[in-house]
C-alpha cells in the first residue's frame, strides 16, 4: 500500500506537468487516447510491464522499445516525454503516470470514472442504461465505463463511482438476506 502512494506522489507532477502540456497545444484527448492503448497494453502484457519496471534494463533498450510500441506516428511530445522519464529512471512509473494523467482529464471534461463488475459480458443496452444511471447520480458530461467480469456475483452488477458503490448483484441481495434472517 505505501508502495503504491509513493508512486502516487512521483507521478502526480510528471501527470500535471504533461496535462499542462498537452493543454497548451490542445493535445489532452490525443495524450488521453494514447494512454488508454498503454494502459491495455500494461494489462495485457506483464512482460511489458516487468520490462519497464525492471531498473537493470539498459536504458537505450527502454528507449527503443517505447519508441516501437508508440509508433512513426506518435505524438512527438509524448515520446520525448516518455524518453525523459527513462532517462530520470523514472519510466517504472509510467503505468501510474498514465492512470493520473486519465484522471485529471476525466476531471477537465467533466467524466467519470464508472468501474463495473458482472457476473457476465454486458451488452450495450445495458451498459447504456448504466451510464444514464451514473450520469444522473453524478452530474457528470459524460462517463467513463471500465468493466470486469465476476461470475461469483452470480448475477446482477456492481458498479462504483469514485467513493460510492452500489451492489446489485446477486450475491450482494443473498447476503444481505443472510445477514438480515440472522439478526
Amino acid at each position: 500500500m505505501s508502495g503504491t502512494l509513493v508512486s502516487s506522489e512521483i507521478a502526480e507532477p510528471y501527470a500535471q506537468a504533461l496535462m499542462s502540456l498537452a493543454q497548451q497545444n490542445d493535445l489532452a484527448d490525443q495524450f488521453g487516447d494514447t494512454f488508454r492503448a498503454l494502459e491495455s497494453l500494461f494489462a495485457e502484457s506483464e512482460e511489458f510491464r516487468d520490462f519497464i519496471a525492471n531498473p537493470v534494463i539498459d536504458p537505450e533498450a527502454k528507449k527503443s522499445v517505447l519508441k516501437r510500441v508508440m509508433g512513426d506516428d506518435a505524438n512527438s511530445y509524448l515520446v520525448n516525454f516518455m524518453m525523459l522519464l527513462v532517462d530520470k529512471r523514472r519510466i517504472m512509473f509510467l503505468e501510474t503516470i498514465g492512470q493520473q494523467y486519465l484522471e485529471l482529464l476525466r476531471k477537465l471534461n467533466q467524466v467519470v470514472l464508472a468501474e463495473v463488475t458482472s457476473a457476465k459480458e454486458l451488452e450495450d443496452e445495458q451498459k447504456q442504461r448504466i451510464v444514464e444511471k451514473v450520469k444522473g447520480m453524478t452530474d457528470a458530461n459524460d462517463v467513463e465505463l471500465k468493466t470486469s467480469i465476476d461470475p461469483s456475483l452470480i448475477g446482477g452488477v456492481i458498479i462504483k463511482v469514485g467513493s460510492k458503490v452500489i451492489d446489485a448483484s446477486l450475491r450482494g441481495q443473498l447476503r444481505r438476506i443472510s445477514v438480515s434472517l440472522k439478526s
